[in-house]
């Protein structure tokens, strides 16, 4: 037993994708054509892509929203573990990013479940929000501009189900969000979120180090 979170180190990393991880071919591909994007940094870990689906299937999720689509590795883990009748509501500002979304989620054969909504993340759950569609949704998931967490965490908190999820994507932050010397806007924009979420009696929370931090939150029954 440990009472400490251990340190991945590459070899520890290495073992646990080769014993721990179950990744679909269709995912491992669209993770080695997304390595060679520029931006492939902002591409959520295979680990973290299994927790997920995980998470969808442990709370028999139907109805989910992801802010921030990318080339929609995450997206498209999550549509797999959805039932047929399954759907998410993608939201993205980028037609070039989520080309290559689109690609890999019709080789994979879900694209029937994702609707992909390409715009403003706040004007698209407020759409959803002016539809009706409040506490309707079974998990959301966030991992688009930090600055814009707090605005997507209370529309997905209205959103969401009492027991559903809300991930949060990068809430470590490279380790920034704990480096007093470190105040730009993204970092102050997470650290402020974190300490938000800590004190808010609507959730039940916890952060896992998984990847670059993934705070778990479950709306509370009131």
């Amino acid at each position: 037993m440990s009472n400490t979170t251990l340190t991945m180190t590459e070899s520890l990393h290495q073992y646990l994708c080769s014993t721990g991880l179950r990744e679909p071919s269709v995912l491992e591909e669209l993770r080695e054509v997304t390595a060679r994007h520029p931006f492939c940094f902002m591409q959520i870990s295979p680990e973290q892509g299994q927790l997920m689906a995980l998470l969808a299937k442990l709370t028999a999720a139907k109805k989910t929203i992801e802010v921030g689509v990318f080339t929609g590795y995450s997206a498209l883990a999550v549509a797999l573990a959805l039932p047929d009748d399954g759907s998410i509501i993608a939201c993205d500002i980028s037609e070039e990013y989520t080309r290559i979304a689109r690609e890999f989620w019709a080789k994979a054969g879900v694209e029937d479940k994702i609707n992909l909504r390409l715009a403003p993340a706040t004007e698209t759950l407020q759409q959803l929000l002016d539809q009706q569609q409040a506490n309707t949704f079974d998990m959301a998931f966030i991992d688009a501009d930090k600055v814009g967490y707090d605005d997507y965490y209370e529309q997905c908190l209205q959103l969401v189900r009492p027991g559903g999820l809300i991930l949060i994507d990068n809430t470590l932050w490279n380790g920034r969000v704990a480096d007093k010397a470190s105040n730009d806007e993204d970092t102050v924009a997470i650290r402020t979120l974190n300490s938000k979420i800590h004190q808010d009696h609507r959730v039940d929370m916890t952060m896992l180090p998984v990847s670059d931090g993934l705070t778990i939150a479950i709306k509370r029954t009131l």
